[in-house]
């Protein structure tokens, strides 16, 4: 990436404005011996910032920058002194969005120690293949989990809040100096199809990777930021390395309630959420406060934005919504501001500064505009690989992302699902989203999904499932006549099954497993 490039928008982002020599300079020393992992990004932060407050949990206590380092630093000594814990191991973590989350991860990079992010979804079953197959050294664990982990190894130290906080407290004095390795943020993939796997993270190495994403999303110094995300997700993992690069102050809840962030949101003046589109919708079903909280920037990312929630969003928010598509394996891909969602309201938008971007067939070829093909990306926060040693495929050094897609006439990015979810059905190919997009504009329609189920004629059909606004109804029959009075014959599911809620994982992506289900 360019340095006039870098300068540019580190300067428009505030990031180079003057500030106190010997502050700055301890800055820059943080960043010259600990690097760009979080250790060091903290670091940084609290050499400029030390009185600012960090973090924000849901009960109002505050953090300062100079507090969440020293306690992230005192856990790091008593897990090395007192487990044992050393550079090259790996520690779980399964906790919700909190600061001891947040403590816990950079302890783990201090020392150089793998931190593997458990997503809080995860059944007993899962949890301790996890722990099994990451080859966890210890576990830290919220106490609600208390119940799920019973079934793990007797031999898997594990931590819960009060043994955690005793750790923090009683820790001994001492130095902690840079780890010979780099400790890895290993992020698990959503297994929403079956069994998570273990991706690991690169360290960033410059100011590259954060400029790519705040050129588009204009976050600034010094902002006060809610990350409503999971931060055991890439996308809020992301959003924690923005903040603290950006020394923004973080609001965290444990749990994603609409009502409660709203609230937050006006409480402690936040200027921006790091978000999934699920919440967005819930969001939209509660009252907003009088005065709503003044937001400049709403991003999120996760999975497809559903057709006319972006616009129905920034109606009442106003237009301050980013989408960014990416994944564990590719960081990010493409950014869509709010002046492409007003255009085109599903597009994932364009590329950032410093990524590539192809849509190719089967052969590796590039596919002409407007038609389907496979994802590939290529930026410098392209993963290293599944922890079991296997990766992804890669074309001229773009790595394919396991989606379909296309771009149109004017270089805007539509993303149309899976490569395996792609349902054929007597021989026609059909994309869930374009389908489940559709229904979703039905004003009866709370949220809706779309998967291919066996069928004994066509191989496979279509079935819809729908979970209507309270009060709503809907006639199976009329849902099919309004498909097909705008798509393909093929397009129109054969099943239309009403439920209460679609099941979705803790970062909002439906299980198409549990739908499955249905039919056995």
């Amino acid at each position: 990436m360019d340095l006039p490039f870098i300068v540019a928008t580190l300067t428009r982002r505030g990031l180079l404005t003057p500030g106190r020599p010997v502050r700055i300079a301890a800055q820059l020393n943080a960043l010259r011996t600990w690097g760009w992992s979080l250790a060091g990004e903290l670091r940084q932060a609290a050499a400029r910032d030390p009185g600012r407050a960090a973090v924000i949990d849901e009960d109002g206590n505050e953090l300062t920058y100079q507090d969440l380092l020293d306690r992230a630093e005192r856990m790091a000594r008593s897990m090395r002194a007192g487990l044992g814990v050393q550079a090259g191991d790996r520690i779980g973590v399964l906790c919700r969005n909190h600061p001891g989350l947040i403590e816990t991860i950079v302890a783990a990079t201090l020392l150089g120690v793998d931190a593997v992010l458990v997503n809080t979804g995860l059944s007993a079953a899962q949890l301790a293949t996890v722990a099994e197959e990451q080859r966890l050294r210890l576990l830290v664990h919220d106490d609600e989990f208390a119940e799920r982990v019973l079934g793990l190894p007797a031999d898997l130290p594990r931590l819960d809040e009060r043994a955690r906080e005793e750790l923090v407290v009683g820790a001994l004095p001492g130095e902690l100096r840079p780890p010979e390795r780099d400790g890895r943020i290993i992020v698990l993939t959503s297994g929403t199809t079956g069994a998570p796997k273990g991706a690991r993270r690169p360290t960033p190495g410059g100011f590259g990777p954060l400029v790519s994403i705040i050129d588009r999303i204009p976050l600034h110094v010094r902002d006060r930021v809610m990350i409503a995300a999971p931060i055991f997700h890439t996308w809020g993992f992301a959003a924690l390395q923005v903040c603290f690069a950006l020394r923004a102050t973080i609001v965290l809840q444990r749990r994603f309630d609409p009502a409660a962030t709203l609230t937050a949101l006006a409480t402690h003046r936040c200027d921006a959420l790091f978000a999934v589109p699920v919440m967005m919708q819930r969001l939209l079903e509660v009252p907003p406060p009088d005065p709503r909280p003044k937001l400049t920037v709403v991003a999120v990312s996760g999975s497809a934005l559903p057709g006319g929630l972006a616009p129905r969003f920034m109606d009442v928010y106003g237009d301050v919504l980013y989408n960014l598509y990416g994944s564990t394996e590719v960081s990010w891909a493409s950014i869509a501001g709010p002046a492409e969602l007003r255009q085109a309201p599903t597009t994932a938008g364009r590329p950032p500064h410093g990524t590539r971007l192809a849509i190719l067939d089967d052969d590796g070829q590039p596919v002409p505009d407007g038609q389907v093909g496979r994802i590939f990306v290529g930026n410098e926060m392209l993963f290293e690989g599944y922890t079991s040693g296997a990766s992804r495929e890669t074309r001229d050094g773009l790595l394919d992302t396991g989606d379909l897609g296309r771009l149109n006439a004017d270089g805007l990015l539509f993303v149309d699902g899976r490569a395996d979810d792609m349902i054929v059905s007597g021989g026609e190919n059909v994309f869930p989203s374009e389908v489940e997009d559709l229904i979703a504009r039905l004003p009866q329609v709370r949220e809706a999904a779309v998967i291919g189920v066996p069928d004994p004629e066509y191989g496979q059909r279509l079935a819809a499932f729908l979970a209507l606004h309270p009060g709503e109804t809907l006639d199976p029959d009329a849902v099919r006549e309004y498909v097909r009075h705008y798509l393909a014959r093929f397009s129109v599911p054969r099943d239309v099954i009403f439920v209460k809620y679609l099941p979705r994982n803790a970062t909002g992506k439906v299980l198409t497993r549990e739908l499955r289900r249905y039919y056995g």
